[in-house]
Protein backbone atom coordinates (compact mmCIF):
# COMPACT_ATOMS: atom_id res chain seq x y z
CA UNK A 1 0.00 0.00 0.00
CA UNK A 2 1.71 3.66 -0.85
CA UNK A 3 1.73 6.42 1.26
CA UNK A 4 -0.59 8.05 -0.83
CA UNK A 5 -3.43 5.27 -0.13
CA UNK A 6 -3.14 5.28 3.99
CA UNK A 7 -2.85 8.79 4.52
CA UNK A 8 -5.91 9.90 5.14
CA UNK A 9 -7.08 7.39 7.77
CA UNK A 10 -5.89 9.07 11.56
CA UNK A 11 -5.32 5.50 13.13
CA UNK A 12 -6.71 5.42 16.80
CA UNK A 13 -4.52 4.13 19.65
CA UNK A 14 -1.54 3.62 16.92
CA UNK A 15 1.94 4.95 15.82
CA UNK A 16 1.13 6.32 12.65
CA UNK A 17 3.73 6.73 11.25
CA UNK A 18 5.11 3.49 11.71
CA UNK A 19 2.47 1.21 11.12
CA UNK A 20 1.82 3.93 7.36
CA UNK A 21 5.35 2.76 6.97
CA UNK A 22 4.94 -1.09 7.48
CA UNK A 23 1.31 -1.72 7.64
CA UNK A 24 -0.42 -4.46 8.47
CA UNK A 25 -3.81 -5.59 6.80
CA UNK A 26 -6.42 -7.77 7.86
CA UNK A 27 -9.39 -8.76 4.99
CA UNK A 28 -11.50 -11.56 6.24
CA UNK A 29 -12.01 -13.57 9.41
CA UNK A 30 -13.72 -16.55 10.31
CA UNK A 31 -13.57 -18.30 13.86
CA UNK A 32 -10.26 -18.03 15.56
CA UNK A 33 -8.28 -16.34 12.75
CA UNK A 34 -8.01 -13.24 10.84
CA UNK A 35 -6.41 -13.34 7.38
CA UNK A 36 -3.87 -10.71 6.31
CA UNK A 37 -3.61 -9.23 2.90
CA UNK A 38 -0.44 -11.64 2.08
CA UNK A 39 -2.43 -14.71 2.85
CA UNK A 40 -1.51 -15.55 6.24
CA UNK A 41 -3.78 -17.22 8.66
CA UNK A 42 -3.55 -14.79 11.78
CA UNK A 43 -5.07 -16.97 15.23
CA UNK A 44 -6.74 -14.49 17.27
CA UNK A 45 -5.57 -14.57 20.49
CA UNK A 46 -7.36 -11.17 21.82
CA UNK A 47 -10.64 -11.31 20.54
CA UNK A 48 -10.39 -8.57 18.46
CA UNK A 49 -9.81 -5.52 21.48
CA UNK A 50 -11.59 -8.02 24.03
CA UNK A 51 -15.18 -8.20 22.16
CA UNK A 52 -15.00 -11.36 19.67
CA UNK A 53 -15.89 -13.43 22.48
CA UNK A 54 -17.65 -16.02 20.28
CA UNK A 55 -15.25 -16.23 17.41
CA UNK A 56 -15.57 -14.48 14.02
CA UNK A 57 -18.22 -14.05 11.43
CA UNK A 58 -20.29 -16.86 12.98
CA UNK A 59 -23.76 -16.89 10.89
CA UNK A 60 -26.18 -16.52 13.27
CA UNK A 61 -24.82 -13.32 13.87
CA UNK A 62 -24.14 -12.64 10.14
CA UNK A 63 -27.96 -13.74 9.14
CA UNK A 64 -29.68 -11.88 11.79
CA UNK A 65 -27.45 -8.21 10.85
CA UNK A 66 -28.31 -9.10 6.99
CA UNK A 67 -31.65 -9.57 7.91
CA UNK A 68 -32.74 -6.74 9.96
CA UNK A 69 -30.75 -4.42 7.23
CA UNK A 70 -33.19 -5.33 4.38
CA UNK A 71 -35.88 -4.72 6.65
CA UNK A 72 -35.76 -1.66 8.72
CA UNK A 73 -32.36 0.04 8.96
CA UNK A 74 -32.89 2.52 11.02
CA UNK A 75 -34.97 3.09 14.26
CA UNK A 76 -34.94 6.20 16.33
CA UNK A 77 -35.05 6.02 19.72
CA UNK A 78 -36.38 9.59 21.36
CA UNK A 79 -40.13 8.93 21.60
CA UNK A 80 -40.84 5.97 19.72
CA UNK A 81 -39.03 2.52 19.57
CA UNK A 82 -38.98 -0.64 17.96
CA UNK A 83 -39.54 -4.04 19.73
CA UNK A 84 -36.30 -5.96 19.39
CA UNK A 85 -34.90 -3.29 21.52
CA UNK A 86 -37.15 -3.83 24.51
CA UNK A 87 -36.91 -7.79 23.97
CA UNK A 88 -32.72 -7.30 24.45
CA UNK A 89 -33.43 -5.54 27.37
CA UNK A 90 -35.33 -7.85 28.96
CA UNK A 91 -33.09 -10.33 27.98
CA UNK A 92 -29.95 -8.99 28.91
CA UNK A 93 -31.45 -7.64 32.28
CA UNK A 94 -32.71 -11.18 33.06
CA UNK A 95 -29.15 -12.32 32.53
CA UNK A 96 -27.70 -9.74 34.70
CA UNK A 97 -27.25 -10.39 39.13
CA UNK A 98 -29.25 -8.85 41.64
CA UNK A 99 -31.87 -6.18 40.36
CA UNK A 100 -30.26 -4.55 37.77
CA UNK A 101 -33.09 -5.11 36.12
CA UNK A 102 -33.24 -1.59 33.62
CA UNK A 103 -31.19 -1.43 30.73
CA UNK A 104 -30.32 2.19 28.51
CA UNK A 105 -28.56 1.88 25.45
CA UNK A 106 -25.14 3.53 23.90
CA UNK A 107 -23.22 2.47 21.47
CA UNK A 108 -19.62 1.94 23.20
CA UNK A 109 -18.03 1.75 26.45
CA UNK A 110 -16.99 5.28 26.23
CA UNK A 111 -20.24 6.59 25.97
CA UNK A 112 -21.58 3.70 28.70
CA UNK A 113 -19.61 5.82 31.47
CA UNK A 114 -20.39 9.02 30.74
CA UNK A 115 -23.72 7.87 30.63
CA UNK A 116 -23.43 5.51 33.98
CA UNK A 117 -21.83 9.30 35.76
CA UNK A 118 -24.91 10.99 34.52
CA UNK A 119 -27.44 8.21 36.15
CA UNK A 120 -25.22 8.64 39.44
CA UNK A 121 -25.52 12.02 39.12
CA UNK A 122 -29.53 12.17 38.68
CA UNK A 123 -30.47 9.67 41.09
CA UNK A 124 -28.77 11.32 43.87
CA UNK A 125 -30.33 14.97 42.86
CA UNK A 126 -33.89 13.34 42.70
CA UNK A 127 -32.87 11.63 46.25
CA UNK A 128 -32.75 15.03 47.59
CA UNK A 129 -28.74 14.86 48.15
CA UNK A 130 -27.20 16.77 44.92
CA UNK A 131 -24.34 17.35 46.72
CA UNK A 132 -23.03 14.12 45.81
CA UNK A 133 -20.86 14.81 42.82
CA UNK A 134 -17.20 13.47 44.11
CA UNK A 135 -16.51 10.45 41.81
CA UNK A 136 -13.75 7.71 42.61
CA UNK A 137 -12.06 6.16 40.25
CA UNK A 138 -8.87 4.00 40.32
CA UNK A 139 -5.21 4.53 39.09
CA UNK A 140 -4.55 2.26 36.10
CA UNK A 141 -8.23 2.18 35.47
CA UNK A 142 -9.31 2.31 31.86
CA UNK A 143 -13.20 3.76 31.22
CA UNK A 144 -13.00 4.67 27.53
CA UNK A 145 -11.88 7.47 25.91
CA UNK A 146 -14.78 10.42 26.65
CA UNK A 147 -13.92 13.47 29.23
CA UNK A 148 -15.73 11.42 31.71
CA UNK A 149 -13.83 8.26 31.23
CA UNK A 150 -10.46 9.58 31.30
CA UNK A 151 -11.38 11.81 34.25
CA UNK A 152 -12.29 8.88 36.70
CA UNK A 153 -9.79 6.44 34.50
CA UNK A 154 -6.03 6.61 35.85
CA UNK A 155 -3.73 5.95 32.72
CA UNK A 156 -1.63 8.86 32.82
CA UNK A 157 -1.04 8.57 28.79
CA UNK A 158 -4.69 8.72 28.30
CA UNK A 159 -5.04 11.79 30.31
CA UNK A 160 -1.94 13.89 30.19
CA UNK A 161 -2.45 15.70 26.93
CA UNK A 162 -6.33 17.06 27.53
CA UNK A 163 -5.77 19.54 30.07
CA UNK A 164 -8.80 19.92 32.43
CA UNK A 165 -11.59 17.35 32.98
CA UNK A 166 -14.18 16.32 35.57
CA UNK A 167 -13.68 18.57 38.41
CA UNK A 168 -14.68 16.40 41.58
CA UNK A 169 -12.52 13.14 41.15
CA UNK A 170 -10.51 10.74 43.07
CA UNK A 171 -8.27 7.98 42.74
CA UNK A 172 -8.28 4.43 45.04
CA UNK A 173 -4.96 2.72 44.68
CA UNK A 174 -4.45 0.02 41.85
CA UNK A 175 -4.30 -3.01 42.90
CA UNK A 176 -0.61 -4.38 41.18
CA UNK A 177 2.03 -5.95 43.52
CA UNK A 178 4.27 -7.97 41.98
CA UNK A 179 6.22 -8.19 45.28
CA UNK A 180 2.88 -9.86 46.95
CA UNK A 181 1.33 -11.72 44.30
CA UNK A 182 3.88 -12.47 41.30
CA UNK A 183 2.56 -15.33 39.17
CA UNK A 184 -1.05 -15.80 41.00
CA UNK A 185 -3.21 -17.69 39.55
CA UNK A 186 -6.77 -16.68 39.27
CA UNK A 187 -7.76 -13.66 42.54
CA UNK A 188 -4.47 -12.88 44.25
CA UNK A 189 -4.23 -13.36 48.28
CA UNK A 190 -2.84 -10.26 49.00
CA UNK A 191 -4.79 -6.79 48.14
CA UNK A 192 -8.14 -6.69 49.81
CA UNK A 193 -6.65 -4.17 52.52
CA UNK A 194 -6.15 -1.54 49.54
CA UNK A 195 -10.19 -0.77 49.39
CA UNK A 196 -9.73 0.61 52.98
CA UNK A 197 -8.63 3.59 51.04
CA UNK A 198 -11.71 4.60 50.05
CA UNK A 199 -13.05 4.55 54.00
CA UNK A 200 -9.37 5.59 55.46
CA UNK A 201 -8.05 8.62 53.05
CA UNK A 202 -10.81 9.17 50.91
CA UNK A 203 -14.29 9.38 52.71
CA UNK A 204 -12.49 11.21 55.26
CA UNK A 205 -10.94 14.15 52.77
CA UNK A 206 -14.34 14.39 50.99
CA UNK A 207 -17.33 13.59 53.08
CA UNK A 208 -19.35 10.31 52.30
CA UNK A 209 -22.29 13.75 51.93
CA UNK A 210 -20.44 14.51 48.50
CA UNK A 211 -19.32 11.59 46.79
CA UNK A 212 -21.74 10.18 44.04
CA UNK A 213 -20.10 6.92 43.00
CA UNK A 214 -17.37 4.14 42.89
CA UNK A 215 -16.17 3.10 39.42
CA UNK A 216 -13.78 0.30 38.99
CA UNK A 217 -13.73 -2.71 36.80
CA UNK A 218 -13.88 -6.18 38.50
CA UNK A 219 -10.40 -6.97 36.25
CA UNK A 220 -8.53 -4.29 34.92
CA UNK A 221 -7.69 -5.13 31.39
CA UNK A 222 -6.41 -2.44 29.09
CA UNK A 223 -3.89 -1.59 32.01
CA UNK A 224 -2.49 -5.67 32.03
CA UNK A 225 -4.58 -7.85 33.69
CA UNK A 226 -4.69 -6.51 37.06
CA UNK A 227 -6.71 -9.29 38.69
CA UNK A 228 -8.76 -8.79 41.31
CA UNK A 229 -7.43 -10.11 45.03
CA UNK A 230 -9.60 -11.96 46.97
CA UNK A 231 -11.91 -10.18 49.06
CA UNK A 232 -10.99 -6.32 47.53
CA UNK A 233 -14.36 -6.00 45.55
CA UNK A 234 -16.56 -7.99 48.50
CA UNK A 235 -14.72 -4.55 51.32
CA UNK A 236 -15.68 -1.57 48.41
CA UNK A 237 -19.14 -3.24 48.12
CA UNK A 238 -19.36 -2.95 51.98
CA UNK A 239 -17.94 0.68 52.20
CA UNK A 240 -20.12 1.80 49.24
CA UNK A 241 -23.65 0.70 51.65
CA UNK A 242 -22.11 2.06 54.86
CA UNK A 243 -21.85 5.60 53.16
CA UNK A 244 -24.43 5.00 50.67
CA UNK A 245 -21.87 5.24 47.25
CA UNK A 246 -23.26 4.11 44.19
CA UNK A 247 -21.36 1.17 42.94
CA UNK A 248 -20.30 1.03 39.31
CA UNK A 249 -19.08 -2.16 37.90
CA UNK A 250 -17.00 -1.70 34.04
CA UNK A 251 -17.59 -4.61 32.67
CA UNK A 252 -16.95 -3.95 28.91
CA UNK A 253 -13.83 -5.99 28.40
CA UNK A 254 -15.36 -8.71 31.67
CA UNK A 255 -18.85 -9.23 30.60
CA UNK A 256 -20.18 -12.32 28.47
CA UNK A 257 -17.82 -15.45 29.42
CA UNK A 258 -14.27 -13.56 30.08
CA UNK A 259 -14.00 -14.58 33.38
CA UNK A 260 -16.13 -17.44 33.55
CA UNK A 261 -19.72 -16.91 33.99
CA UNK A 262 -21.82 -14.02 31.95
CA UNK A 263 -20.16 -11.15 33.91
CA UNK A 264 -17.50 -10.80 36.44
CA UNK A 265 -19.56 -10.06 39.43
CA UNK A 266 -21.00 -13.71 39.29
CA UNK A 267 -17.32 -14.42 39.21
CA UNK A 268 -17.05 -12.65 42.23
CA UNK A 269 -20.11 -12.88 44.28
CA UNK A 270 -20.69 -8.49 44.24
CA UNK A 271 -23.56 -7.09 42.52
CA UNK A 272 -22.72 -3.73 41.86
CA UNK A 273 -25.50 -0.63 41.96
CA UNK A 274 -24.72 -0.31 37.77
CA UNK A 275 -22.84 -2.29 35.18
CA UNK A 276 -21.54 -0.96 31.93
CA UNK A 277 -21.23 -3.72 29.18
CA UNK A 278 -20.25 -3.36 25.25
CA UNK A 279 -17.80 -5.35 23.43
CA UNK A 280 -18.98 -9.01 23.72
CA UNK A 281 -22.71 -8.09 24.06
CA UNK A 282 -22.85 -7.46 20.19
CA UNK A 283 -19.67 -10.24 19.53
CA UNK A 284 -18.22 -7.20 18.05
CA UNK A 285 -20.19 -7.20 15.10
CA UNK A 286 -22.41 -3.73 15.61
CA UNK A 287 -20.99 -1.05 17.85
CA UNK A 288 -23.37 -1.29 21.16
CA UNK A 289 -23.16 -0.44 25.11
CA UNK A 290 -25.16 -0.48 27.80
CA UNK A 291 -25.90 0.52 31.26
CA UNK A 292 -27.60 -2.08 33.26
CA UNK A 293 -29.14 -0.12 36.64
CA UNK A 294 -30.84 -0.96 40.18
CA UNK A 295 -34.89 -1.41 39.63
CA UNK A 296 -34.72 1.53 42.30
CA UNK A 297 -32.50 4.02 40.84
CA UNK A 298 -34.54 4.18 37.31
CA UNK A 299 -37.78 4.56 39.72
CA UNK A 300 -36.56 6.94 41.44
CA UNK A 301 -35.42 9.20 38.19
CA UNK A 302 -38.39 8.83 36.51
CA UNK A 303 -40.99 8.96 39.80
CA UNK A 304 -39.64 11.85 40.41
CA UNK A 305 -40.41 13.70 37.23
CA UNK A 306 -43.49 15.27 36.35
CA UNK A 307 -45.69 13.13 33.45
CA UNK A 308 -45.57 13.30 30.14
CA UNK A 309 -41.95 14.74 30.98
CA UNK A 310 -38.62 13.57 29.96
CA UNK A 311 -37.39 12.86 32.74
CA UNK A 312 -33.66 12.24 31.96
CA UNK A 313 -32.04 14.31 29.19
CA UNK A 314 -29.64 11.93 28.17
CA UNK A 315 -29.40 10.05 25.17
CA UNK A 316 -27.41 9.23 21.88
CA UNK A 317 -28.78 8.57 18.17
CA UNK A 318 -28.27 5.15 17.87
CA UNK A 319 -29.46 4.40 21.25
CA UNK A 320 -31.21 0.73 20.68
CA UNK A 321 -29.81 0.88 16.96
CA UNK A 322 -31.87 -1.99 14.80
CA UNK A 323 -28.72 -3.59 13.70
CA UNK A 324 -27.10 -3.58 16.88
CA UNK A 325 -30.21 -5.19 18.52
CA UNK A 326 -30.09 -8.06 15.81
CA UNK A 327 -26.57 -8.37 16.20
CA UNK A 328 -26.82 -8.77 19.93
CA UNK A 329 -30.20 -11.33 20.06
CA UNK A 330 -28.47 -12.93 17.78
CA UNK A 331 -25.09 -13.12 20.03
CA UNK A 332 -27.09 -14.18 22.81
CA UNK A 333 -28.59 -17.09 21.30
CA UNK A 334 -25.12 -17.79 20.31
CA UNK A 335 -23.96 -17.75 23.55
CA UNK A 336 -26.61 -19.93 25.11
CA UNK A 337 -27.19 -22.68 21.92
CA UNK A 338 -23.15 -23.47 22.52
CA UNK A 339 -22.92 -23.16 26.30
CA UNK A 340 -20.01 -20.45 25.90
CA UNK A 341 -20.03 -19.73 28.96
CA UNK A 342 -20.20 -22.82 30.47
CA UNK A 343 -17.02 -24.00 28.11
CA UNK A 344 -15.13 -20.97 29.12
CA UNK A 345 -15.15 -22.20 32.88
CA UNK A 346 -14.35 -25.85 31.56
CA UNK A 347 -10.98 -24.10 29.51
CA UNK A 348 -9.81 -21.65 32.35
CA UNK A 349 -7.77 -24.28 33.93
CA UNK A 350 -6.00 -25.57 30.60
CA UNK A 351 -5.74 -22.53 29.85
CA UNK A 352 -3.98 -21.09 33.21
CA UNK A 353 -1.22 -24.22 32.76
CA UNK A 354 -0.44 -23.27 29.43
CA UNK A 355 0.30 -19.37 30.16
CA UNK A 356 2.14 -20.25 33.19
CA UNK A 357 4.40 -22.81 31.42
CA UNK A 358 6.06 -19.88 30.71
CA UNK A 359 7.07 -18.80 33.85
CA UNK A 360 10.83 -19.19 33.14
CA UNK A 361 11.06 -17.75 29.95
CA UNK A 362 13.54 -14.93 29.19
CA UNK A 363 11.96 -11.47 30.88
CA UNK A 364 9.90 -13.00 32.07
CA UNK A 365 8.48 -11.04 35.78
CA UNK A 366 4.87 -12.16 36.06
CA UNK A 367 1.56 -14.03 34.86
CA UNK A 368 -1.39 -13.60 35.95
CA UNK A 369 -4.78 -14.85 34.62
CA UNK A 370 -8.30 -15.18 35.26
CA UNK A 371 -11.07 -17.39 33.53
CA UNK A 372 -10.10 -16.92 30.01
CA UNK A 373 -7.86 -13.63 30.28
CA UNK A 374 -3.75 -13.67 30.33
CA UNK A 375 -1.14 -10.80 31.59
CA UNK A 376 2.02 -11.48 30.77
CA UNK A 377 4.47 -8.95 31.93
CA UNK A 378 7.66 -8.27 30.81
CA UNK A 379 11.07 -6.68 32.00
CA UNK A 380 10.62 -2.88 31.54
CA UNK A 381 13.28 -2.87 29.07
CA UNK A 382 13.25 -0.49 26.41
CA UNK A 383 14.90 -0.31 22.60
CA UNK A 384 14.95 2.37 20.21
CA UNK A 385 11.45 3.37 21.71
CA UNK A 386 10.30 -0.06 21.70
CA UNK A 387 9.07 -1.85 24.77
CA UNK A 388 10.03 -5.63 24.88
CA UNK A 389 5.82 -6.81 24.77
CA UNK A 390 5.43 -4.61 21.48
CA UNK A 391 8.65 -5.96 19.97
CA UNK A 392 7.08 -9.59 21.08
CA UNK A 393 3.92 -8.29 18.82
CA UNK A 394 5.52 -8.19 15.79
CA UNK A 395 7.23 -11.01 16.37
CA UNK A 396 4.25 -12.75 17.18
CA UNK A 397 2.33 -10.74 14.14
CA UNK A 398 5.52 -12.34 11.62
CA UNK A 399 4.34 -15.96 13.07
CA UNK A 400 0.66 -16.01 12.79
CA UNK A 401 -0.67 -15.14 15.90
CA UNK A 402 -2.43 -12.04 17.34
CA UNK A 403 -1.55 -10.69 20.68
CA UNK A 404 -2.17 -7.68 22.28
CA UNK A 405 0.30 -5.08 24.32
CA UNK A 406 -0.14 -2.86 27.11
CA UNK A 407 3.19 -1.06 28.63
CA UNK A 408 5.19 -3.84 29.15
CA UNK A 409 2.36 -6.66 29.97
CA UNK A 410 1.21 -8.97 27.08
CA UNK A 411 -2.39 -9.34 27.11
CA UNK A 412 -4.10 -12.46 25.85
CA UNK A 413 -8.31 -13.01 25.30
CA UNK A 414 -8.96 -15.39 22.82
CA UNK A 415 -12.32 -16.21 21.88
CA UNK A 416 -14.75 -18.96 24.12
CA UNK A 417 -14.65 -20.70 21.00
CA UNK A 418 -10.97 -21.60 21.41
CA UNK A 419 -9.48 -25.18 21.52
CA UNK A 420 -7.06 -26.78 23.29
CA UNK A 421 -4.23 -27.50 20.68
CA UNK A 422 -4.94 -23.33 19.53
CA UNK A 423 -3.96 -22.47 23.27
CA UNK A 424 -0.62 -24.76 23.24
CA UNK A 425 -0.24 -22.98 19.41
CA UNK A 426 -0.71 -19.84 21.16
CA UNK A 427 2.22 -20.76 24.21
CA UNK A 428 4.24 -21.86 21.58
CA UNK A 429 4.38 -19.09 19.17
CA UNK A 430 4.69 -16.89 22.23
CA UNK A 431 7.80 -18.40 23.67
CA UNK A 432 9.45 -18.51 20.69
CA UNK A 433 8.94 -15.01 20.04
CA UNK A 434 10.23 -14.36 23.65
CA UNK A 435 13.18 -16.15 23.00
CA UNK A 436 14.06 -14.30 19.71
CA UNK A 437 13.09 -10.95 21.10
CA UNK A 438 16.04 -11.50 23.76
CA UNK A 439 18.85 -12.65 21.68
Amino acid sequence: MSNLDNQAFWMPFSSNQAFKENPRMLVSAKDMHYITDNGQNLLDATSGLWCVNAGHCRPKIVEAIQRQANLMDYSPAFQMGHKDAFTLANRITNLAPGHLNHAFFCNSGSEGVDTSLKIALAYHRATGESSRTVFIGRERGYHGAGFGGISVGGITTNRKAFGSMLPRVDHLPDTHNIQHNSFSRGQPKWGAELADELEKRIISLHDASNIAAVIVEPLAGSTGVLVPPIGYLEKLRQICDKYKLLLIFDEVITGFGRTGPCFAADAVGVVPDMMIIAKGLTNGAVPMGAVLTRQDIYETIVNNSTPDTIEFFHGYTYSGHPLATAAALATLDTYEEEGLFTRSQEMSPYFEEAIHSLREFPNVIDIRNMGMVAGIELEPKVSSNTTLAYKAFLKCYDKGLLIRTTGNTIALSPPLIITKSQIDEIVEILGSALIEIDQ
